[in-house]
């Protein structure tokens, strides 16, 4: 098979280093052959790519050559993914790239199909995993990955039709899904992107200074703990017998001194002290067999 290819001189040297082959021209700039020049390159690499013995050099020299080549494909695909989610541009054509190679490694000239047309599908596939996979800011099922994408979908559809944002009743309709699986769906798309608190809280806020997440984010409450630990307390006291619980509520409801407990109770101080370190001793036994 012979090709008439020209390679201008910034891109091919006259004298091949080892690793490049008597049918192949050296390329020295693989990324600055012109894409007209580089389809028919790519074709004489892949032809000769199949002939090579994987491993060696002049193998290495024609694949890495075509990879160099074709990069172009890659920027072309990465940009229609360059204002989604979060993902990092120089991430997505990482990622592109490996979809280029996984089509270089599985051409086969023999199809007759051009190798655009073959490698882009792998280039945007392999994106779409990444996003579909790696760029989740919280992990969720791929079960419900898949559903947001489907929801994003019915969502712009029926706005279109409907002329108002659908309702989850709607989007079931729609998508023959109950309106729990849409909730569930809605919910896990919150998971795609994470949002920094310091985030402004509105639109009006985008200056410095305004309203972020953070500032409307309540403290804990200390009472929580105090209503946890009574709580757990409530069924311990239940345990106690009436003069107990009597006792507990002067003590610590009513507040009085232990002094003031004898006096109620015709005992004491000592005998009131004995009795209360015998009840807290009960409650601190009920805690912590619960």
């Amino acid at each position: 098979m012979t090709y008439s290819v020209h390679v201008p001189e910034a891109a091919a040297s006259r004298t091949a280093p080892a690793g490049a082959t008597d049918d192949l021209p050296w390329i020295e700039d693989g990324a600055g052959v012109a894409p007209r020049d580089a389809r028919e390159l790519t074709k004489l690499f892949l032809d000769q790519l199949q002939s090579l013995e994987e491993g060696t050099r002049e193998y290495q020299y024609a694949r890495n050559t075509l990879i160099e080549m074709n990069l172009s494909l890659v920027n072309f695909a990465a940009r229609r993914f360059r204002n989604r989610g979060s993902g990092d541009m120089e991430d997505i054509v990482q990622v592109g790239t490996i979809g280029l190679i996984k089509a270089i490694d599985r051409f086969d000239l023999s199809r007759e199909v051009e190798f655009t047309s073959f490698a882009i599908p792998y280039i945007v596939g392999e994106i779409k995993r990444f996003f579909r996979d790696a760029t989740w800011a919280v992990h969720v099922p791929r079960r419900l990955q898949e559903l947001r994408v489907s929801l994003a979908r019915a969502k712009e559809s029926l706005s279109t039709t409907l002329g108002h944002p659908p309702t989850v009743k709607e989007l079931a309709a729609h998508l023959d899904l109950s309106d729990e699986e849409v909730i569930e769906g809605l919910i896990a798309s919150n998971g795609y992107v994470a949002g920094s608190i310091d985030t402004p809280g509105s639109e009006d806020d985008s200056g410095d200074g305004g309203m972020t997440y953070a500032d409307t984010m309540g403290e804990t409450d200390p009472a929580l703990d105090l209503f946890e630990n009574l709580h757990a307390l409530g069924p311990a006291i239940q345990q106690l017998d009436e003069r107990e619980r009597a006792i507990i509520e002067m003590r610590f409801g009513q507040e009085m001194t232990q002094a003031q407990i004898g006096r109620e109770l015709n005992v004491s101080q000592m005998q009131v002290s004995r009795l209360l370190t015998r009840i807290l001793g009960k409650l601190r036994t009920g805690l912590l067999s619960a």
